[in-house]
C-alpha cells in the first residue's frame, strides 16, 4: 500500500472512495454537513440522518455516490467529542477506515485531514493507524486474496498549502515507522521452526546490510570466550546454538543502547510450562524484536544519534542437558546467579548484555523484555511496567510512550524488594517468590547494570495480544518500535 499527501479541496479528489473525519460536536457537524452536501449533493443527506451516524467514535457510514462522479463512495468517521480528541483518536479513526476500505475492496482511498491544533502530528497518527490496522500475518496461508489486504493507495488531502513540505516529512517518517512496527510484528509472530537464534540473526544482518547500520554476530564459541554465562545456560538445553546479536548505528555522541530479550522459543526448560498457550512462547523474543526493528528505522529515518542494540538469542528448552534448579551460573561481569526456576530465563540471558553495554560507555541503557506475568497481571494489556534508577530517563520515555500510546507505568524499586533474590549460595537468585515478581525481576537486573542510566521495560501484556485492537491484532502488537523511535527522535 502506498500513503501519499497532497494539496487537494474534496472537489478534486478522485477515489473509489473517500473519507471525512467528523467530531459528534452538533454546531461543527452541522457545518460540515453542509459543506460536504454543497459538493456531493443530496445522496450524502441520508447518511447525516442516520442513527448511525452521529460523529461518536465508533460511528462508521457509507455513502453510494452516482457512477457519474471523480469518486464512487463517501465515508464518514467519527471522531468523537472535541474536547477529548487526542493524536490516538485520529490514530484509531484512520485504522477503522483502512479496514472499512478493505471490506469495501476499494482500489483507491483518500482521506480528507480533518481539522486540529497539530497537523503534521494528526497526519502522521493517522498514517500509522491506517497501515498498522493492515496488517496481517498470513504468509503461510496456502491461499491468499490480494483484495482482501485493503487499498493499493490512500492518499490524505488538505487545502492548506503551508502543510506541503512538513507533510510529508511528517508522512515519511511515519510510514517508516509503522512498517518497522509490522516488521517487528513478523518476526516475534512467526513460529519457532522459522525463527530461532540463527535464523534471528540472520534477520538482523539483512536488515544491516540493506539500511546501513553495523551487525556482528555472536556464536557459541565467542560467547564461552566473553563468559556469558547466562545465555549460554540457558540455550544449552536446546538443539539450536545460541547467538548474541550487536547491531550499532551512528557514531555521534555517546550512544543509546538497546537491549532486547531474545527468547525464540520458551518451554520453560526443566521449570516446564503448561501446555496451554505455550504456542504463545514463539512471542518471547518479543523485545528482541522491537530492538532489531527499532535499529531498522533509526537508520532509515537518518536520526542524528548513536544507537547500538544489544540481542541475547536463545531457545529454553527440556532435555538432558538443560540447566536445573539449583545451578549456579557466572555471567559477563563475574557475578553468580542461582539458578532457582528455569522459567526465569528472560532474566538470566539480560543479565549478560546489560553488563556487556558498559562496553560503550553508554548515555543510556533501556532493556526490553517479554519478562513476567506478574506485569500482565499487574497492568494488563494496556500499559508497560517500567522501572529503573533514573528518574529524568523514566520521564522521558512516559512523554514518548503518552505521545504515540504505547504508555508506560512506573514500578517501585523500593531496597525492601532487594532481599527477596538474596541468594544463601549465589550473589543473587533469579527468583524472588510470589510477591511483586515484575518488582524482583527487574531488581535482578539491577544487580548487573553497570555505571549507567538505565530503565527496564517490561512488555509481557502489551507485547502478547489476545484479541483484536482498532489497529492491533491478536498475537504480536510491536510494542517498543514506535515508542523508541519517538523517545530516540528527542534525544540530544
Amino acid at each position: 500500500m502506498k500513503l501519499s499527501f497532497e494539496i487537494l479541496s474534496p472537489e478534486q479528489a478522485v477515489a473509489d472512495c473517500l473519507a471525512f473525519f467528523l467530531p459528534a460536536d452538533d454546531s461543527q457537524r452541522a457545518r460540515a454537513r453542509k459543506a460536504i452536501t454543497g459538493i456531493f449533493g443530496a445522496a450524502v443527506e441520508p447518511a447525516f440522518d442516520s442513527k448511525d451516524f452521529k460523529g461518536a467514535e465508533t460511528d462508521l457510514v457509507h455513502v453510494y455516490l452516482p457512477a457519474s462522479g471523480k469518486v464512487k463512495r463517501l465515508l464518514l468517521v467519527g471522531l468523537g467529542e472535541r474536547k477529548r480528541t487526542s493524536l490516538e483518536t485520529y490514530r484509531r479513526a484512520a485504522a477503522r477506515a483502512a479496514r472499512r476500505f478493505r471490506d469495501l475492496k476499494v482500489h483507491s482511498a483518500s482521506c480528507v485531514l480533518p481539522e486540529s491544533p497539530e497537523p503534521e502530528a494528526t497526519l502522521a497518527a493517522m498514517a500509522e493507524g491506517a497501515i498498522l490496522a493492515l496488517y496481517r500475518f498470513d504468509k503461510y496461508k496456502s491461499s491468499t486474496n490480494d483484495k482482501t489486504r485493503g487499498p493499493e493507495t490512500i492518499v490524505f488531502i488538505s487545502e492548506d498549502r503551508s502543510l506541503a513540505k512538513k507533510a510529508s516529512r511528517a508522512l515519511e517518517r511515519a510510514v517508516v515507522t509503522a512498517e518497522s512496527v509490522c516488521f517487528a510484528r513478523d518476526l516475534a509472530n512467526a513460529p519457532g521452526n522459522e525463527i530461532y537464534p540463527e535464523t534471528l540473526a540472520e534477520a538482523a544482518r539483512r536488515s544491516g546490510k540493506r539500511h546501513g547500520y553495523k551487525v556482528r554476530v555472536y556464536d557459541r564459541t565467542a560467547l564461552q570466550k566473553l563468559g556469558m554465562g547466562g545465555v549460554i545456560g540457558v540455550a544449552q538445553g536446546s538443539a539450536r546454538p545460541p547467538r548474541f546479536i550487536v547491531m550499532e548505528y551512528g557514531t555521534r555522541g555517546k550512544a543509546v543502547v538497546l537491549v532486547g530479550k531474545g527468547v525464540t522459543f520458551d518451554t520453560g526448560g526443566i521449570s516446564i510450562k503448561p501446555s496451554a498457550n505455550m504456542a504463545e512462547m514463539k512471542m518471547d523474543m518479543s523485545g528482541a524484536a522491537a530492538v532489531i526493528a527499532t535499529m531498522e528505522a533509526v537508520a532509515r529515518l537518518h536520526l542524528p544519534v548513536h544507537v547500538v542494540g544489544l540481542v541475547p538469542a536463545v531457545e529454553n528448552m527440556p532435555s538432558g542437558q538443560s540447566i536445573r534448579p539449583g545451578d549456579i551460573l557466572r555471567h559477563y561481569n563475574g557475578k553468580t546467579s542461582e539458578v532457582d526456576n528455569t522459567d526465569a530465563e528472560g532474566r538470566l540471558i539480560l543479565a549478560d548484555a546489560l553488563g556487556y553495554a558498559e562496553r560503550f560507555k553508554p548515555a543510556a541503557v533501556i532493556d526490553l523484555a517479554t519478562l513476567t506475568g506478574a506485569c500482565v497481571v499487574a497492568l494488563g494489556h494496556y500499559a508497560t511496567g517500567m522501572m529503573g534508577t533514573d528518574e529524568e530517563l523514566m520521564k522521558r520515555l512516559k512523554e514518548s510512550g503518552d505521545r504515540t500510546y504505547e504508555r508506560v507505568w512506573q514500578l517501585p524499586l523500593f531496597d525492601e524488594y532487594e532481599k527477596l533474590i538474596k541468594s544463601d549460595v549465589a550473589d543473587v537468585k533469579n527468583v524472588g517468590g510470589r510477591w511483586a515478581g515484575a518488582i524482583t525481576a527487574a531488581w535482578f537486573l539491577r544487580k548487573f547494570i553497570g555505571n549507567y542510566p538505565w530503565v527496564h521495560l517490561d512488555i509481557a501484556g502489551t507485547a502478547m495480544l489476545e484479541e483484536n485492537g482498532d489497529y492491533t491484532q491478536r498475537g504480536a502488537s510491536g510494542v517498543g518500535v514506535r515508542l523508541l523511535v519517538d523517545f530516540l527522535s528527542h534525544w540530544k
